[in-house]
């Protein structure tokens, strides 16, 4: 062996490398040991122990370098939010409110109609919205200009009326992809103040997309808040409720009016007699108004007869209470009312018609609080906004403030932030409050008013605060992002995961488990059938891979998820692929006569063929997930690139200086035990005189599948095409159609409830407003949820919606739309692309298509036949069998996996064919076949074996993509002696026999 002691070196240096990288992830668990042992259970004690740690050295390396707890907390191995519990977040920042504000909000009917349909066109397009949107302006008027539409103060020294559209589009861009890159910073410095330990943010390859992940948080409201606040801090004047008042009784006249025309006349005689009793019971009821004024703040039809009535007489004040004191004096303010969450949507409708709005005065606008008015978060205010400026602006917004700090009132009990305005800022804030003693100023953040203190004086010197916070956290939250800056444009959640840590540590445990056994039961394996010498030596370079592979993701910054660990369970499965295809060639050398030494020596070139060409091809389809796979996913593929890597090394090198030290000891080594020696030797099994046969056995399965695509179709996930999942956990077990009939109530629509691991365990699956981007609405369908499982008596009423979180619901997934069809593409190219590459490097390597069409045909038939047992059991089986980004991963590692076993039987065919050249090529094949069972059944039992342990003990969670696996690697080992093979062959025998016929 030449370069043994270079071998040596690399594997000692490289040992090291992995041991230093890993030793600070050792340092950081004892850290966390003891902030457990401090804490005693109490989580708020242990964040506080592991913060004060973070400038503390904790770590002295050799006493060469010192690192202190966030260094080393830096540095460590990261575990998946899967494995940890955390939020994963794609933001979409809207585009398109940038382009509008680019235009100083243009009127322009050309303009906006190409903003509405760039906005649509992107859901079903992969495009930037600035392309999209050069192309719907183009086609809505050909001969409209995009300069007359930018030529505004801001971009005047780059776009004139002569500024073409193509160029005024790349300003577009430009300015886009700035305002971009500044919401980007300004969601990390957010991030970086809110204290969360190892988060990740980075910009995505679709423009206006961030990832966002953070491990460990547990609020996943405050986290939300956090990310989709733009921080659009607003100072309004306010109407006071008695000018809004006598509008409001014309605004209401006016509804009634409006309802009342709705009913066709006479339409049937229960109309008509309806209408009738509404105006009579108005007439005795006149003074119910009296009462709605005098009543307390609570549901303005509590408790009133003639409800129906009413509503018909008073249809604003029947939703929106009027806010008056006990004697019915309307009370001095901006507030003019109160209503419930669920009427919020319906008083903006009344308010916002065009013929109720032309009875208010046009510099009169209306924003609901913030804050509820009750604790059960059920009633909000609407304010009576003032418009003082000519383009309908707040007079003062959030550029003026130059810091914002948490603090307490004048009493302080009561959280609050406190702000400091620039010059600028402290002169429009100081008439403001000059100009407005005795009234109320409205403090607008993102639209709604978080508070609106009354002016008792002038203010000098650019103060002010926010008051009327629940708690600290929100005013800690509130400051850092007022501090961290306005966003340039509303962020949006796209797609969210959320994994409980007790989730987390059940998955951490069952995929250890896993990890334990499937380890075991390959070394077992390795030894039980090549010997203790043999087998020892490829368990000591199995040992040593799993070292690397720990060690490399840990130097890479990798993250480690569950479906990463099975990557790494899955590559001790492949990786003795490598050894057996040694010892098979080593043992044949042996046979031919050959000494051990020579026999090693050979057996090991002659296998470096197979080996590489095997793992390359599995090499590809990893970094093809890795281009196109996200999250999870890529974490799968990471360990598979690395695992392939370092298995390559441990199975060449480090068992090759194993046997070098044993030769050079002068003991026996022995190749295969005396149980298995004979095992598949010298079988001759015809295969291509049978390959008819499985043609029909193949077709049957593949027409079956095909056959259940159309009856039944394929379960996709929400991945596919949107949507909400939520997997909760109740105390006692439960029945899923008593829980989807729950749900059905709160959600207008029956969700999918199926079980998920034990009975007590559902996964509840619905599309409910998945199109709504509202910043609160992920939390009011987690509110809804709720309510719908206590209402069916499934939890207790008493528990709150962040008991709720934390407790019940383990987990939740949630994909938007547009990203689901950016996930499908994704999915597409991906397969598409891997067959693609796979079929040139075969190509290539065997300078014969023939070889290429028999290996893509065999892909192709594996996908299929995997594709239509899942759409033939989903639903029968007890666990998820549904088509997401898992199982696309599953299937380009089935493809991986069928193509190096496909390669391995190619390339004896090749050497068969070249060591035979005038055999018959039937022959060559079947022997080349036969030769390779042996190492075939070898590898795919392991491998078999491997994922088996990982579907029994690694959890609910990836049963369904280890499902897929298992069922791959035995279609995939089917086909590639029955399948791709034949294909080459009877493709070539059918090519000879035209052109032979062609020469006559």
């Amino acid at each position: 062996m030449q370069n043994k002691g270079a071998i040596l070196t690399f594997a000692i240096l490289l040992a090291a490398v992995c041991f230093y990288q890993l030793s600070f992830t050792w340092v950081s668990k004892q850290i966390e040991k003891d902030a457990i042992e401090y804490a005693q259970g109490n989580p708020e004690l242990e964040f506080q122990y592991l913060d004060s740690m973070k400038s503390e050295v904790v770590y002295n390396f050799l006493g060469l370098k010192k690192f202190t707890f966030k260094d080393v907390r830096e540095l460590e191995m990261n575990l998946g939010l899967d494995l940890k519990g955390g939020m994963n977040v794609t933001l979409q920042v809207e585009v398109k409110d940038i382009v509008r504000a680019m235009s100083n909000y243009s009127d322009d009917e050309t303009f906006n109609k190409a903003l509405d349909q760039a906005s649509e066109s992107q859901k079903n397009s992969q495009s930037d919205f600035v392309t999209l949107f050069g192309k719907a302006f183009e086609e809505i008027d050909p001969n409209a200009k995009l300069a007359s539409v930018f030529n505004t103060l801001e971009l005047r020294d780059q776009v004139n009326f002569n500024t073409s559209n193509s160029d005024v589009l790349k300003i577009i861009d430009e300015q886009t992809t700035a305002a971009i890159d500044n919401a980007f910073n300004i969601l990390r410095t957010r991030i970086d103040r809110f204290g969360v330990a190892q988060p990740n943010i980075q910009q995505l390859q679709t423009k206006g997309r961030i990832l966002v992940e953070l491990p460990g948080v547990k609020d996943q409201n405050r986290v939300r808040n956090l990310l989709q606040g733009t921080a659009m801090l607003e100072f309004w004047e306010t109407y006071e409720n008695q000018e809004v008042y006598p509008f409001m009784i014309q605004a209401n006249a006016k509804i009634k009016e409006m309802e009342t025309s709705t009913v066709e006349p006479a339409a049937t005689e229960e109309a008509a007699e309806e209408v009738a009793v509404a105006d009579t019971a108005a007439e005795g009821e006149a003074s119910l108004l009296d009462e709605l004024e005098a009543g307390s703040e609570t549901d303005s039809t509590a408790g009133i007869d003639g409800l129906d009535d009413f509503k018909a007489q008073y249809p604003l004040f029947a939703l929106l209470n009027p806010s008056t004191d006990q004697t019915g004096q309307l009370f001095p303010g901006p507030s003019i009312g109160m209503a419930h969450a669920k009427d919020m949507s319906k008083v903006d409708a009344y308010l916002n018609n065009p013929q109720v709005r032309s009875i208010f005065p046009r510099d009169m606008q209306f924003k609901w609080t913030a804050k509820s008015v009750d604790e059960a978060g059920t009633y909000y205010r609407l304010i009576a906004l003032k418009v003082t400026t000519r383009d309908g602006r707040a007079p003062l917004d959030g550029d003026v403030i130059t810091d914002a700090r948490q603090g307490f009132d004048q009493f302080g009990s009561n959280p609050e932030v406190s702000m400091q305005m620039n010059s600028e800022g402290a002169k429009v804030w100081q008439r403001m409050t000059k100009e407005n003693l005795g009234k109320s100023i409205a403090i607008v953040l993102d639209g709604y008013v978080r508070s609106f203190p009354t002016v008792n004086g002038e203010i000098p010197g650019g103060r002010s605060s926010i008051s009327g916070l629940e708690s600290i956290e929100e005013a800690k939250d509130l400051a850092n992002v007022l501090k961290s800056g306005k966003m340039p444009a509303a962020a949006h959640i796209i797609q969210e995961d959320i994994v409980g840590p007790s989730l987390g540590q059940e998955a951490i445990d069952s995929g250890l488990i896993s990890f334990i056994i499937a380890f075991a039961l390959v070394l077992v394996y390795m030894l039980f059938f090549y010997s203790k010498n043999a087998g020892l030596a490829a368990n000591v370079a199995l040992i040593a891979n799993m070292f690397f592979i720990f060690g490399i993701l840990a130097s890479l910054g990798a993250v480690l998820t569950l479906p990463g660990i099975a990557g790494i369970v899955l590559t001790i499965g492949m990786s003795v692929d490598a050894n057996v295809l040694i010892y098979e060639r080593v043992q044949e050398e042996l046979r031919s006569g050959k000494g051990v030494k020579l026999a090693i020596a050979d057996g090991y070139k002659n296998a470096y063929s197979a080996i590489i060409d095997g793992q390359v091809t599995t090499l590809l389809t990893g970094v093809v997930l890795y281009l196109f796979g996200s999250g999870p996913i890529k974490g799968f593929a990471t360990t598979l690139i690395v695992g392939i890597l370092t298995s390559l090394f441990s199975a060449i090198f480090l068992t090759r200086l194993i046997f070098e030290w044993q030769l050079k000891k002068g003991g026996r080594i022995l190749f295969t035990s005396t149980k298995t020696e004979n095992w598949l030797r010298n079988t001759k099994i015809k295969f291509l005189e049978k390959r008819k046969m499985f043609y029909v056995i193949s077709g049957a399965f593949i027409l079956l599948s095909i056959g259940s695509f159309f009856v039944r179709g394929l379960n996709y996930g929400i991945d596919f095409q949107g949507g909400r999942t939520y997997v909760v956990r109740f105390e006692e077990n439960v029945k899923v159609a008593d829980v989807q009939d729950a749900l059905e109530v709160v959600f207008d629509a029956a969700p999918e409830v199926k079980t998920f691991g034990e009975n007590n365990q559902v996964r509840i699956t619905t599309d409910f407003k998945i199109d709504d981007n509202s910043e609160n609405i992920d939390n009011e369908v987690e509110a809804l949820l709720m309510k719908g499982l206590q209402d069916g008596g499934f939890i207790d009423k008493s528990v709150s919606l962040e008991q709720f979180t934390d407790d019940y619901q383990l987990s939740s997934q949630k994909v938007g739309p547009t990203i689901s069809d950016d996930i499908r593409k994704d999915a597409a190219i991906a397969i598409v692309f891997s067959l693609i590459i796979i079929f040139l490097y075969i190509l290539v390597r065997f300078r014969d298509w023939q070889y290429g069409l028999g290996a893509v045909a065999a892909l192709a038939h594996d996908s299929l036949i995997v594709l239509g047992i899942f759409s033939l059991l989903y639903g029968f089986l007890p666990f998820s069998l549904e088509i997401d980004q898992a199982f696309i991963a599953a299937i380009l590692t089935v493809v991986g996996y069928s193509i190096n076993d496909t390669v391995v039987v190619f390339d004896r065919i090749r050497e068969f064919i070249g060591l035979h050249p005038k055999r018959d090529r039937e022959e060559n094949v079947d022997l080349a076949l036969n030769s390779t069972l042996r190492r075939t059944f070898s590898t795919s039992l392991s491998t078999f074996v491997v994922l088996l342990a990982i579907f029994l003990f690694g959890g609910a969670t990836i049963q369904g993509f280890t499902f897929a696996l298992l069922i791959g690697v035995m279609v995939g080992t089917y086909s590639s002696l029955f399948i791709a093979t034949p294909i080459a062959y009877d493709t070539r025998k059918r090519i000879a026999q035209v052109v032979a016929k062609r020469k006559k």
